[in-house]
């Protein structure tokens, strides 16, 4: 998902509802054409707009580019399982995902 605009100006002003709105609906919703229509909010500056647009798109590119948790999981069990020194540090975790997995073989 590409992170917008509008992603970012929902991290600033938090509590204030509709604390932005556009000077000419024709023009785009763009920086330039953003206008404060809450007389007690706070315009964040464009570097500090596109800063958040970057910071959220990271949060973004890491949540679609880790594989499901389940699969995290599942690798995470494997690498501790093939070792024994892992499996002392891990007990706790390593013995309940065992159990799962023991009480429901695959086929």
């Amino acid at each position: 998902m590409e992170i917008g605009l509008q992603d970012a100006l929902q991290q600033f002003n938090i509590g204030k509802g509709a604390w932005y709105g556009w000077k000419n609906s024709s023009a785009g919703e763009v920086y330039s054409n953003l206008k404060l229509n809450d007389e007690t909010a706070v315009m964040p500056t464009e570097e500090e707009v596109n800063a958040k647009i970057a910071e959220l798109q990271v949060i973004e590119n890491r949540k679609s580019g880790y594989p499901a948790i389940g699969d995290q999981l599942d690798m995470l069990f494997h690498a501790i399982d093939g070792d024994e020194t892992l499996k002392t540090q891990f007990a706790d975790f390593y013995t309940a995902l065992k159990e799962v997995k023991d009480d429901n073989p695959k086929p």
